[in-house]
C-alpha cells in the first residue's frame, strides 16, 4: 500500500481534492475532520484549557478555542501535544482498515508540523498563492482579516513545504482546472 500525505497551507483547497479523490474511490482520511471529532472525545484538552473560555454548553467551541490558541504559541503547542498522538492514532487505524488497498491517502494540514511526515511514502502539496487564500478565508471563513493572517503566518510557509513534497498541485483556477490537475498526479500510479 502506498501511503500519500495530502497537505497544504489553510484555504488551500486540500479539502477539494480530498473529495475528487473520494469520488474516485479512493480512500481518504481527512485529518481536520478528525480532530474536530476528537475535541470533545479528550478530556485531556478540556482540562489543559478549562481556565478559559472555550465551551458552549458542555462542547468545546472550535471557534473559541481557534481564536485562544492562534493568539498564543504556547497554548497552540499544548494543545498539539495532546491532539497530534491521537491524530497519529487514527491514522494507523485508517492504514490497517484499508491494507488491502494499493494506493490511500491522509490529508493532513500539518504534516511537517506535527512531525508525521516518517509515517507516509510520499507528501503531496495542494499550493494556492497566498492572496487567493486570503480571499478564501475573507469569504468562506468570515475572518477578519488580521485574524485571517494570524491563521496563515501560524504555519510553515508554502515555499518550505514545497521543497519536502514529492509532488505539488497548483490550485490558483476554477474547480475544473483543479479536477484536471488530480487527474494528471493519479498518472503517476
Amino acid at each position: 500500500m502506498l501511503k500519500i500525505a495530502i497537505t497544504g497551507n489553510i484555504a488551500s483547497g486540500k479539502s477539494s481534492v480530498q473529495k475528487i479523490l473520494e469520488t474516485k474511490g479512493y480512500k481518504v482520511l481527512d485529518t481536520d475532520k478528525t480532530a474536530h471529532e476528537l475535541l470533545d472525545n479528550l478530556p485531556a484538552i478540556q482540562e489543559a484549557f478549562k481556565d478559559f473560555d472555550i465551551l458552549d454548553g458542555s462542547k468545546i467551541s472550535r471557534d473559541k478555542l481557534g481564536k485562544l490558541v492562534f493568539s498564543s504559541p504556547e497554548l497552540k503547542t499544548q494543545l498539539e501535544k495532546i491532539i497530534h498522538p491521537a491524530i497519529k492514532e487514527k491514522i494507523s487505524e485508517f492504514f490497517e482498515k484499508n491494507k488491502s488497498e494499493s494506493l490511500v491517502f491522509v490529508g493532513i494540514p500539518l504534516l511537517f508540523e506535527s512531525d508525521m511526515r516518517n509515517i507516509f511514502d510520499k507528501a503531496l502539496l495542494i499550493y494556492t498563492d497566498d492572496e487567493i487564500r486570503l480571499q478564501r478565508l475573507l469569504s468562506r471563513n468570515h475572518y477578519p482579516t488580521d485574524y485571517a493572517k494570524q491563521r496563515m503566518q501560524s504555519q510553515l510557509s508554502q515555499d518550505t513545504k514545497l521543497n519536502l513534497c514529492e509532488y505539488v498541485i497548483y490550485n490558483n483556477g476554477t474547480i475544473s482546472e483543479l479536477e484536471k490537475s488530480v487527474n494528471d498526479f493519479l498518472l503517476n500510479f
